[in-house]
């Protein structure tokens, strides 16, 4: 079995400081990498939040060691407030958009092109799979989720292919490859030609989207004043989103000079750094996976709970993708 890395554990741990103390949330504690790291200073407890249940088995060995300073919950990152840690002192909120190796050579989930089966792709308390996805839904359905949630070119020969194979079988895993295959005109043989496609499905599953804005949402709620939001992500959407969050809510816009003078809001973040913190070449020397990783983060100003964003209204067009999911 190969090793988990966590990602840009040295760089976190020196932005979010937990040698001074405080409650950390670890909203995606997967192997646990950042969790345990956290834990090895004193007057330090985390609250881990995973979706797979199969994370609960590290969990509980770690429970062992920590019993007093750690706890962990089987529910998605999107329904963080239903913690009630209004009057916690929350000093930082950690997310880690990538999948463990574990979960990725796991054949039930499904998640990689190599394997055999059925399609699956489900991370944990999802409502439909895949499978449901392809067999079900309608060739536009299909362009459109290969097109915007994995920047597929060829969404649409694909969806057609699609359309056109499940008419006379079932499709699992490898002939889902095998369509992918011979609907490519333009060959990438530095990626593999089922990468998109796949990316796109499990974003679909999964409701990345829509988990990460309100991921964002609940977690700016219960950090405290001086508390760290920081998120690494791995593909170009989930970037775009948590860039255009932290730069909307620590900014003031800017107002025309012949309107009439307003006294604006306090804005919600102080961003240090607008440009991401990315993996040294001596990470990915050692976790090649790493190469695409994005730290982003954001320190909160104010300690007031609730705020405006407009985040749902910037992505409602991928909300809406997702929605499709309600008819499966």
């Amino acid at each position: 079995m190969q090793k988990h890395y966590p990602v840009l554990l040295k760089e976190i741990i020196s932005v979010i400081s937990p040698q001074h103390g405080g409650t950390f949330i670890d909203c995606t504690f997967g192997q646990g990498g950042y969790t345990k790291k956290i834990l090895d200073f004193e007057n330090t407890n985390v609250i881990a939040l995973d979706r797979d249940k199969e994370s609960e088995k590290i969990a509980t060995q770690l429970k062992k060691n920590f019993e007093d300073r750690f706890i962990f919950k089987n529910i998605k990152f999107s329904q963080l407030n239903n913690l009630k840690l209004k009057n916690e002192n929350i000093r930082g909120v950690i997310f880690d958009l990538g999948y463990s190796y574990t979960q990725i050579k796991d054949p039930k989930k499904g998640l990689s092109f190599d394997a055999d089966g059925q399609l699956n792709m489900q991370l944990g308390l999802n409502s439909y799979s895949a499978d449901d996805a392809i067999n079900k839904l309608d060739q536009k359905e299909l362009e459109k989720i290969f097109k915007f949630f994995g920047d597929e070119k060829e969404a649409k020969y694909i969806s057609r292919n699609i359309i056109k194979e499940r008419s006379k079988n079932k499709i699992d895993t490898k002939s889902l490859v095998e369509i992918i295959d011979k609907s490519k005109i333009r060959k990438n043989f530095k990626v593999h030609n089922a990468t998109k496609v796949f990316q796109a499905l499990r974003i679909f599953v999964n409701k990345e989207i829509s988990e990460l804005i309100f991921g964002l949402i609940n977690a700016a709620k219960v950090l405290k004043k001086g508390g760290i939001l920081g998120v690494v992500t791995f593909h170009s959407l989930e970037d775009k989103i948590v860039k255009y969050f932290f730069k909307s809510l620590s900014e003031n816009k800017s107002i025309s000079r012949y309107s009439p003078v307003v006294k604006q809001a306090d804005t919600l973040f102080n961003l240090i750094q607008k440009k991401p913190i990315t993996p040294s070449d001596e990470e990915i020397i050692e976790n090649p996976p790493s190469r695409s990783a994005k730290f982003r983060y954001a320190i909160k100003k104010t300690d007031f709970y609730n705020f405006d964003t407009d985040i749902e209204e910037q992505f409602k067009n991928y909300i809406e993708i997702e929605n499709y999911g309600y008819k499966l």
